[in-house]
């Protein structure tokens, strides 16, 4: 893992609604927290420079009325690919099953459903967001 990779994932988690992340491959533990001590970025084979916590970010509002909330820890986005159009906007009219968004964890794409038939009444993430399982993605009003 590169520093640009570490800074990158440390950006994102900055920018997250999530308090706790860890990563663990073949070379590097990487464990980050906010509020908290950082934890050092460190190879298997020896130190490594230790990482400077990120700063707490106040947790955002939640929406007035149901929204579509993140399945799982990842990232958010709203169209198949970044050239793409988004799969809704606000005031789509969608069916129950449609896909309204992605979410990629550990290289793997999940598409995200609308719950029924709805209207899209707000999307709530940037597109390639890191979300934490339960945030608020898309607000709609059933109908």
């Amino acid at each position: 893992m590169t520093n640009q990779e570490i800074f990158e994932l440390m950006s994102r988690f900055d920018q997250s609604g999530i308090t706790t992340f860890k990563l663990t491959t073949k070379d590097v533990t990487l464990e980050l927290s906010k509020g908290l001590a950082a934890v050092p970025a460190a190879p298997a084979a020896g130190p490594a420079p230790a990482t400077p916590a990120p700063t707490v970010a106040a947790a955002p509002a939640q929406p007035e009325g149901p929204c579509i909330t993140a399945p799982l820890v990842g990232t958010f986005y709203a169209a198949s690919a970044p050239d793409a159009a988004p799969f809704v906007k606000v005031g789509d009219k969608v069916k129950k099953g449609q896909t309204v968004c992605l979410m990629e964890a550990m290289k793997m794409m999940n598409e995200v459903q609308a719950p029924c038939d709805c209207v899209i009444e707000a999307i709530l993430q940037e597109d390639g967001a890191l979300v934490s399982f339960g945030d608020p993605l898309i607000r709609y009003r059933e109908g």
